[in-house]
């Protein structure tokens, strides 16, 4: 049994349901129903685009054009993951960092699932790259930024702290153990209470779409188990590169924090 296509009456409705949520917002002076018409604005639009864009790939797989898909979304995911960081970098090391941190641990892990997880021929099928890398992009991306902009604010939050213990004699690594630490976990918050509540209190994304389109529930299931493991593996090491990266930036050689180089505007 496949999934039951949905027409514009039934799309329509929903949209009437979000502009009734924007209505109320502005009854009650809440102040969120313009970025929710917006967002629901640009949810229709992108969506419906990929739509257009996916059936192009499906029937003409070639390397390049899904090369070039892939680089269009890793370059929003890297933008995308700078601008929601309040205090950052000055400059293009901001960009640099991110964009190392989220091509190293998503690309590495996709080509390698893709060859020898799933091993498709050919092994770049966007029937399974595109839909795999969007989900990896998208949270690797949202927790690299969460990450980063709680190294940074902290670090400017705690300098003093920071350069006390920095003339007592500690490296840059004893002196920012516990921002590290805070930082790397708030990271990975996303994935893990996915994770840890995933069939209990919520069912993801790929699974419920597979089922609505008619696959085997178990086999659903097999599917959002890999990606859910994958995608954790993704963030955990993004976050931890994005990190290290970062802190390298705002210490010199000699160890001296050096704030200077960061945003101090907000």
């Amino acid at each position: 049994m496949g999934a039951i296509a949905l027409s514009p009456l039934d799309l329509s409705i929903a949209a009437i349901l979000v502009l009734m949520l924007a209505g109320s917002s502005a009854w009650l002076h809440l102040g969120f129903g313009k970025q929710v018409l917006i967002a629901s604005v640009r949810t229709a639009i992108q969506l419906f685009l990929v739509g257009y864009v996916l059936n192009f790939l499906f029937a003409h797989v070639d390397f390049y054009w899904i090369a070039g898909i892939s680089m269009t979304m890793f370059a929003v995911a890297v933008w995308e993951a700078t601008a929601r960081q309040q205090r950052k970098i000055k400059g293009w090391r901001s960009y640099a960092i991110n964009a190392f941190s989220i091509f190293i641990s998503t690309f590495t892990l996709i080509v390698f699932s893709l060859v020898v997880i799933i091993n498709e021929y050919p092994w770049y099928s966007p029937q399974y790259a595109i839909p795999l890398l969007g989900m990896m992009l998208g949270n690797c991306m949202t927790s690299v930024a969460i990450s980063i902009d709680r190294l940074t604010q902290s670090l400017w939050k705690e300098r003093g702290i920071i350069e006390q213990r920095l003339l007592l004699g500690e490296t840059k690594n004893q002196a920012t153990l516990e921002l590290r630490k805070a930082s790397v976990n708030a990271g990975m918050i996303p994935i893990i209470n996915a994770m840890m509540t995933a069939g209990i209190v919520s069912l993801p994304g790929m699974m419920t779409g597979q089922i609505l389109a008619g696959a085997p529930p178990v086999e659903a299931v097999k599917y959002q188990i890999l990606i859910m493991f994958l995608i954790a593996v993704v963030t955990g090491s993004g976050v931890i590169i994005a990190v290290w990266l970062t802190l390298g930036s705002l210490f010199d050689k000699r160890d001296r924090l050096n704030l200077q180089s960061m945003t101090t505007d907000i």
